[in-house]
């Protein structure tokens, strides 16, 4: 496999026919300037934004020498996310209900929301992948997607939860079969697709990484566990200012449990950062190399090494964005001071600094997030695009049309739920 830079132009193919041509640069320029439409428009560009996006990075990978095309429009997109608000108010409306009423049947409707709310979002993301499948294009052909959304979604719910009450045990099982579930309903044209990686292969391959982050969290919950909570309540609910000393009359382990459950939560939190770029890769080798369509086989070499240079470069740009924000602020907040003094009376340097402030808040949110799209999460995608072998790209030119276009509708629930994606 060629040596790719998340900076560069990828020119070469892997031998087998897939490759990204995608320059840095345009995408920057994608990004920065739906940035600041963002702000103008007051979040509406999203859409115009996503699409963008999109058609960038499917116009730019390439498989046997022709590109991906995506077919989707911005204004679909904000039809559908208007009609999903619509959808979605009567939840928030009984979730407005149960907040201002504790008796058992507003906990019961809360519950049921709270249940619905979460199976529509496995709803949403089931149908968000079948509109951008069908709105993806090769060689003048659509993919698209069959089954059943509720069923996708009561498996998800039922895994994701089981993932959650094992601290993450689950997590390769859960993968495997929403994988499996998706694939088997995934079609090109008339090639059927299927999904063979094995959930116990990746368990046994990421065993060893949830080991060093779930000990040291487990660790920590028990400590936690170990303080006696009513005695220190007890404690600082009495008036004086000698808390610590009370606590240590009365309970004179509270602090150093306490001090071990942050160390090891530090241990567990530090693990987690460093061992991500390495997970991602291993997920996203095992998730490739599971790919089938019809006869056609996929695997992948993507290197953990890239994938951690990739985000080296994005806490890089971070860090740089950091120091630029923290000089500006203080600039503009200097300014302020100058013209209108330090009076608290002040109503016009109030206004002014609540101002300034929401505005660095919002630059800031803008700015990590485009950061992001720019350099990690654009060079996943190149990586992972430019790792992948096809055992016989042949057979795709025997694929005959079939599927029609769906409708936007899941990719509106799924943005109105902050649950899209790509």
């Amino acid at each position: 496999m060629p040596s790719v830079d998340a900076g560069n132009v990828a020119t070469a193919a892997n031998g087998d026919g897939v490759r990204f041509l995608g320059r840095d640069p345009v995408y920057w320029r994608i990004l920065l300037r739906g940035g600041v439409l963002l702000i103008v428009t007051l979040g509406i560009y999203r859409f115009w934004l996503a699409t963008d996006t999109r058609r960038f990075l499917w116009a730019n990978t390439e498989i046997g020498g022709e590109s991906l095309e995506y077919s989707g429009t911005a204004i679909e997109l904000l039809l559908a996310f208007l009609i999903a608000i619509v959808l979605l108010v009567p939840i928030y409306v009984i979730f407005l209900v149960t907040a201002l009423d504790t008796g058992d049947l507003s906990s019961l409707l809360g519950s049921a929301a709270i249940l619905l709310l979460v199976t529509l979002t496995q709803y949403a993301i089931y149908r968000a992948r079948d509109y951008r499948l069908t709105r993806t294009v090769f060689r003048g052909l659509r993919f698209h997607q069959t089954g059943s959304g509720w069923r996708y979604a009561v498996c998800a719910v039922f895994w994701w939860g089981l993932t959650v009450l094992s601290f993450g045990f689950a997590y390769p099982f859960a993968r495997a079969t929403l994988e499996r579930f998706k694939m088997r309903h995934t079609h090109y044209g008339d090639l059927p697709g299927r999904f063979e990686a094995s959930g116990f292969w990746l368990f046994l391959r990421g065993m060893p990484m949830w080991l060093l982050v779930i000990l040291p969290t487990l660790a920590a919950i028990a400590a936690l566990l170990g303080i006696d909570w009513a005695a220190v309540a007890a404690a600082t609910d009495q008036r004086g200012d000698d808390v610590f000393l009370r606590l240590e009359r009365t309970h004179p382990e509270f602090l150093a449990l306490l001090g071990f459950a942050v160390l090891a939560l530090s241990i567990a939190v530090t693990l987690a950062l460093v061992l991500f770029p390495a997970f991602q890769a291993m997920v996203i080798r095992w998730w490739a190399s599971g790919l089938r369509f019809g006869n056609l086989n996929v695997s992948s070499q993507l290197r953990t090494a890239d994938i951690y240079k990739a985000y080296l470069k994005f806490a890089g740009y971070v860090i740089l964005f950091g120091l630029v924000m923290l000089v500006g602020s203080l600039v503009a907040l200097g300014v302020i001071a100058l013209l209108f003094g330090s009076s608290e009376t002040s109503k016009l340097a109030e206004f002014f600094v609540t101002a300034t402030l929401v505005g660095i808040y919002v630059v800031s949110a803008l700015g990590l997030s485009t950061i992001y799209q720019a350099t990690a999460k654009l060079a996943v995608w190149k990586l992972t695009a430019q790792s992948l072998r096809l055992s016989d790209g042949r057979m795709l030119e025997r694929v005959k049309a079939k599927g029609e276009a769906s409708s936007p509708l899941g990719e509106g629930l799924a943005d109105a739920l902050n649950v899209g994606g790509l």
